[in-house]
């Protein structure tokens, strides 16, 4: 499926350490839209990934869906309906649950401030909550997106592999992620 078949408005979703943000950053640059990390409205800037109160997350979320066009990642299913709404078009990015490990381990130790997706002021650390998270409570999180996103009825496309992720940039001409 071509990049302009999913309209101006994408929804990218998929599990922690996927390639959401990175995904999200190369689409809003190739089709020059604004681009939305669900994870910057939830949590508080300059705090260690401090929750921010859930009727500023909502205002915040609902204000960017309002936009004529732009790309987004996350999950929050409370807000999904409202987002769903208004999108055009949605992305499922999932991989192996150890090569999200790997991920994890690799941006909390290397601590890139230009990382895609980065909450502004935060130095990333490993937690036993978020290895728990990646390991354990999202494995087969992609079967509930999955489904989520066929039953929108938008025009969708799903990465279940790494691999199939890499031929996507290809198709659409993306720069690959470093």
């Amino acid at each position: 499926m071509p990049l302009a078949a999913l309209g101006k408005r994408i929804v990218i979703l998929g599990p922690s350490n996927a390639g959401k943000s990175t995904l999200v950053v190369a689409i809003a640059n190739r089709l020059d839209i604004p681009v939305f990390h669900l994870d910057q409205f939830r949590h508080l800037p300059n705090t260690d990934w401090q929750v921010r109160p859930d009727d500023e997350f909502a205002a915040l979320h609902d204000a960017a869906i309002l936009g004529e066009s732009w790309v987004m990642e996350g999950n929050y299913s409370r807000l999904m309906p409202q987002r769903f709404a208004r999108a055009t078009g949605g992305i499922l990015v999932t991989s192996n649950h150890w090569l999200r490990f790997g991920r994890y381990l690799k941006r909390t130790l290397i601590n890139r401030k230009d990382r895609a997706g980065h909450l502004e002021g935060t130095k990333d650390s490993i937690k036993w909550s978020m290895i728990e998270w990646v390991l354990i409570k999202t494995r087969n999180s992609h079967v509930k997106y999955g489904r989520v996103l066929r039953e929108s009825g938008l025009p969708a496309i799903e990465c279940h592999t790494a691999k199939a992720l890499n031929d996507l940039y290809e198709a659409w001409d993306l720069p690959v992620p470093h």
